[in-house]
C-alpha cells in the first residue's frame, strides 16, 4: 500500500493561468484596437482633403421668410448624389448629428447642434425623395427623407430622418414643388 500512496503524492496539478502571457495578449490586442482606429481616423482626414475642392457651406439669410415647414430628427449625412456610398466629409457634413430643418422661401436651412450648421439656397434645390439608405445608415423603404442639392459643381444627397417618419412625405412634396416652380422661373 505503501507505493500507492507515493504515487499520489508525486503529482502535482499544472498551473490554472500563465498571467504573463494573458497580459501580453491584452496588451497586444489593445494596441492592435488603437492601431485599426488610428488608420480609419487618417482614412477620415484623407477623405475630407481629398473633398477640400467643395466650397464653403452657405449660412441661413439674416431674414429667411416665414417658415413654410419645420422638422426635427437626425442628419444622417451627405453623399455624392446618385451614389449612396460615396460619403462627403469635407466641412463636416459627414458629422451624424440632430437637426432641425426649416423650409422658407429662401431655401432649406439646417441647424444642427454641435456640428456645422449650413443652408441650401431655394436656387440649389434639385429634388427630394424617400429612400432606404445613405452611407453608414440604411432603414426601412422610406425610413429617410433624401434631399438633393447642388454645391459648387456638385451634386449632393444629403440624408434626415424626422422624429415623426409621416412628416416626410410632406417634405417630398414641399420640396420637389419649390424645385419644379423654380425651374419653370429659369
Amino acid at each position: 500500500m505503501t507505493p500507492v500512496i507515493l504515487l499520489a503524492e508525486a503529482k502535482k496539478s499544472a498551473d490554472v493561468t500563465d498571467w504573463g502571457a494573458r497580459i501580453g495578449w491584452l496588451v497586444g490586442l489593445a494596441l492592435f484596437v488603437a492601431l485599426v482606429y488610428w488608420l480609419m481616423r487618417e482614412g477620415w482626414k484623407w477623405r475630407g482633403t481629398l473633398q477640400g475642392d467643395l466650397p464653403e457651406l452657405p449660412s441661413a439669410p439674416e431674414e429667411p421668410g416665414e417658415a413654410r415647414l419645420t422638422m426635427s430628427g437626425r442628419y444622417h449625412g451627405s453623399t455624392t448624389a446618385g451614389q449612396w456610398l460615396d460619403r462627403i466629409v469635407a466641412h463636416g457634413l459627414g458629422t451624424r448629428s440632430r437637426a432641425e430643418l426649416t423650409l422658407t422661401d429662401a431655401g432649406l436651412d439646417v441647424v444642427r447642434p454641435g456640428a456645422a450648421c449650413f443652408f441650401v439656397p431655394t436656387a440649389a434645390l434639385r429634388g427630394a425623395r424617400l429612400d432606404k439608405g445613405i452611407a453608414g445608415k440604411v432603414l426601412t423603404e422610406g425610413g429617410l427623407l433624401v434631399v438633393t442639392w447642388a454645391h459648387g459643381d456638385k451634386l449632393i444627397d444629403s440624408g434626415f430622418r424626422s422624429d415623426h417618419a409621416a412628416e416626410h412625405h410632406a417634405w417630398v412634396d414641399a420640396l420637389n414643388q419649390m424645385t419644379n416652380d423654380t425651374e419653370g422661373a429659369r
